[in-house]
């Protein structure tokens, strides 16, 4: 039988858990996204020094990977800032040089859609990766909620990236792309050139 301490510390042990975020869970990152919906107004794609780790901007403004990293630091209790800082300090190599970098930047290498689709498929979390030139909404594999998906040639723009929604035949996709944090039909992307889909499970 359990002595009276035992019995305490399991107490103990089961309400940390209950109040833990529930990693992993697709429903708790998507609801962590809509929250962001009438808060995010607005875009803001410039250079800022933020603070390592846990670091924002403020929260009315941002670019579409924020949208995840917020969701994914809400929803989740994970810091993106931090892992793709620590995986990008010992496989800088790995990641893409585009920004002529000597070393990692935690202040903005998170930001960067880039930068997460890399580091995503080191983390096995790629679904594939759609054909060249696709439409906007020609992702492979079943979307389902929580999945994330980036596109080429946005808008005219660079890489652009967000969340499902919904999934089934009319998906829904959470994302910030100039005027703010929304959610619409995937459909409305088809002028856009899809490239990755990635389910993060961690």
């Amino acid at each position: 039988m359990a002595t009276r301490r035992e019995m305490l510390i399991g107490l103990a042990a089961a309400s940390m858990t209950a109040g833990a975020p529930p990693v992993g869970n697709p429903s708790a990152l998507v609801a962590a996204a809509r929250r962001q919906i009438g808060v995010t107004t607005g875009y803001d794609s410039g250079y800022h020094r933020i603070g390592y780790p846990g670091g924002d901007v403020p929260r009315a403004t941002g670019v579409c990977a924020d949208v995840v990293i917020r969701a994914v630091r809400d929803g989740w209790g994970l810091n993106l800032q931090k892992l793709v800082h620590d995986d990008m300090s010992r496989h800088f190599a790995a990641y893409p040089h585009r920004w002529r970098l000597p070393s990692p930047d935690s202040n903005i290498d998170h930001r960067r859609v880039p930068n997460l689709e890399t580091y995503w498929d080191r983390h096995g979390a790629s679904v594939g990766h759609a054909a060249p030139h696709a439409l906007g909404f020609s992702f492979p594999g079943t979307l389902q909620p929580g999945d994330f998906l980036t596109w080429r040639s946005f808008l005219g723009g660079g890489p652009h990236m967000a969340i499902v929604s919904q999934g089934g035949s009319w998906p829904k996709i959470i994302q910030n792309y100039g005027f703010g944090v929304h959610e619409e039909l995937l459909i409305a992307q088809w002028l856009n050139t899809a490239e990755g889909h990635y389910r993060w499970r961690p």
